[in-house]
């Protein structure tokens, strides 16, 4: 009885089995998501080996090794005319540290100061905000991220360069103890270039650990409000480590977006070819000097091999925040066991 109401007279398929052209949207659907995504993966893959034949003729050149550890970026000499004919040569020096220390440096300044920041916003904005002023202080927050870089920029170089000498020298005398910051203070720097990241990777910060936050289950601050714990002690028990994956993977890619901004650094950090000794004096990151100087390298092809090598490197770095980031979140979050998860095998053996 039950073969004859789902299968028809005459036939051997199932009614509740769809026909193939029922299931042709779904299969198409399915090969073309599928398409697009082994298309990103195929492009990332074409730009990693393309960078790593445009820059092999830099490499050949002055080595690997020299590359990224001597402490020098000098394209004077090219630009005047003359040769690189020998690994040897010294009229011409394509040396990467600088520009990767200078990346670093800057893009750690960013995290330092505008991590907390954004987290102390997103806190406020989901915890401790009136509900009327939640979503028009939310999209002040995030129409940040719609000014363009280089309105930052110019901001930096006509207003903070300006005020914050003084400060940075105060900073420099006070902290004198700590190695990379005693010393004369210039106008550009590590330390405002930083400070311009800063502002610029708040919203993404801020919207991410917003969004996490917003996640917590309601159970776990009640729980603790219950215990008498204050509302700063909520936040701090209950709050933060729950949300903690998400907020580091959020600083994570606002790390990534500090490490590839371009034009604002280039108008603050002073474009200096050789590793500064403090954090206030002037320097250089793998992105300014791509910016700077891809025009003026494409009549000379050493120079314009070690640009693409500094993109290379860019890129790797890029690539692996991200990868970190996606993998410290994944591991928190499979590290989270609610109390329910603990109990349901212990409910279904009793």
């Amino acid at each position: 009885m039950e073969a004859s109401a789902t299968t028809p007279a005459g036939g051997d398929r199932s009614m509740l089995e769809r026909s193939p052209l029922h299931r042709l949207p779904d299969q198409v659907l399915h090969w073309g998501l599928s398409a697009l995504a082994a298309g990103v993966l195929i492009l990332i893959g074409y730009f990693f080996v393309r960078l790593i034949g445009q820059s092999s003729t830099a490499f050949g050149h002055i080595g690997i090794f020299h590359f990224f550890f001597r402490n020098n970026y000098d394209v004077s000499q090219l630009q005047q005319g003359a040769a690189c004919t020998t690994a040897s040569s010294a009229t011409c020096t394509f040396g990467a540290w600088p520009l990767m220390l200078g990346t670093l440096i800057t893009a750690g300044i960013a995290l330092v100061i505008g991590v907390p920041v954004a987290v102390a916003t997103a806190l406020y904005l989901t915890e401790l905000c009136p509900r009327r002023a939640r979503t028009p202080l939310s999209l002040l927050v995030d129409l940040l991220a719609a000014v363009p870089s280089v309105v930052y920029g110019l901001w930096g170089v006509f207003v903070l360069i300006p005020h914050l000498k003084g400060f940075q020298q105060s900073l420099a005398g006070t902290f004198s103890f700590i190695p990379f910051v005693s010393g004369s203070v210039a106008g550009p720097s590590y330390f405002v270039a930083g400070l311009i990241l800063a502002i610029m990777i708040l919203p993404i910060v801020s919207a991410i650990a917003r969004e996490v936050i917003a996640t917590v289950p309601p159970e776990h601050k009640e729980a603790a409000l219950a215990l008498g714990a204050t509302r700063w002690e909520m936040i701090r028990t209950a709050v933060l480590p729950y949300s903690r994956p998400g907020i580091t993977g959020g600083a994570m890619l606002g790390l990534g977006r500090a490490i590839g901004e371009t034009i604002a650094v280039v108008l603050v950090i002073g474009n200096s070819p050789t590793l500064g000794h403090s954090v206030f004096q002037q320097g250089y990151t793998l992105a300014a000097v791509i910016a700077n100087e891809f025009g003026e390298a494409a009549s000379t092809p050493v120079q314009k091999s070690a640009l693409f090598a500094a993109g290379l490197v860019l890129f790797v770095l890029t690539l692996l925040v991200n990868v970190v980031a996606r993998n410290y979140v994944v591991r928190g979050t499979r590290g989270k066991r609610t109390a329910g998860d603990i109990m349901t095998p212990q409910t279904e053996a009793a």
